[in-house]
């Protein structure tokens, strides 16, 4: 089940009113978007958008469940949030909420490889279209230089030049097409005197990977400025970051912005999760939540 990270936080950042409009770019499994649309009631409105069709399906069926109606569900990316809005008859939204990165889904059911803890097929697509390269496909046809700036530049892997030219290495004898083979490959390139770290050394590959399949870094760039564009005047943006490629360019964009007198920062340093909601959920220990007010 999908554990909406630092709701209450959230909350109380947006602090949601009856009739007002909300947009969750990264819905997920809903679980922030349903406590936004039960506090700005049948008047209200929330448009919920994920790039992962599948993700969508299962919200709506959550939300017929439970008999919610003003929630608007669209399998999207975020950075056509303008047009989505625009397609609405929405001019102007009272919040817009980012949650970067992978869901529970796509670690607990998708089977697309985005851990390698099962043991699934290197797919790592959000949305599976196929003009999109997946995982396998880069693992096989980047160079070895390639892939070592990836694993540098995506992952801040130390150790991205012997990852690389591990790969490079048992790919000339067989395809790898699996996290597990993968995942394996990754643990031998580490160096054994570093293989005793608490993250295992294929962690940081794959963070790569994925953020390199899904131009995540770049849809962040694209999809900060397209968000305030839509925001009324006193609507807020807030964004849960987990790891700090996102988090610069979060923490660099409301800079900018608030310099630029467009937005004003509500959260100086990030707001990270208490350590009662770490207990319940390890995956939000590296939550950063940060937000801006649109002036």
């Amino acid at each position: 089940m999908h554990t909406p990270v630092l709701l209450q936080e959230v909350l109380n950042i947006f602090d949601p009113q009856p009739g007002q409009t909300y947009i969750d770019a990264t819905v997920n499994g809903g679980g922030h978007a349903r406590e936004i649309a039960k506090r700005v009631g049948e008047r209200g409105r929330v448009i919920g958008i994920d790039w992962d069709c599948d993700i969508i399906r299962e919200a709506g069926i959550k939300n017929q469940e439970s008999g919610m109606q003003n929630m608007d569900l669209v399998c999207e990316n975020y950075t056509r949030m303008q047009h989505i809005a625009h397609e609405r008859g929405i001019k102007a939204v009272n919040g817009i909420l980012f949650d970067l990165g992978f869901s529970s889904y796509h670690v607990d059911r998708a089977g697309r490889g985005f851990t390698f803890a099962k043991d699934e097929p290197l797919d790592m697509r959000y949305h599976p279209a196929p003009d999109r390269m997946t995982a396998a496909d880069i693992v096989q046809r980047y160079s070895e230089k390639e892939l070592s700036d990836m694993f540098t530049r995506y992952g801040e892997e130390r150790f991205a030049r012997r990852i690389a030219r591990f790969i490079c290495a048992e790919r000339r004898g067989q395809k790898i097409t699996t996290t597990k083979r993968l995942a394996e490959i990754a643990r031998r390139a580490y160096p054994p005197a570093a293989r005793g770290s608490r993250i295992h050394p294929a962690t940081r590959a794959f963070q790569a990977l994925r953020i390199a399949v899904n131009d995540e870094l770049a849809s962040v760039s694209a999809g900060l400025p397209a968000a305030a564009s839509l925001l009324a005047s006193g609507g807020v943006i807030a964004v849960i970051a987990f790891h700090s490629l996102e988090d610069r360019i979060v923490k660099e964009y409301m800079k900018t912005r608030g310099v630029a007198g467009g937005l004003r920062i509500l959260t100086q340093k990030p707001i990270r999760p208490r350590p009662e909601e770490i207990a319940q959920n390890p995956r939000a220990r590296s939550a950063r939540l940060r937000a801006a007010i649109r002036l």
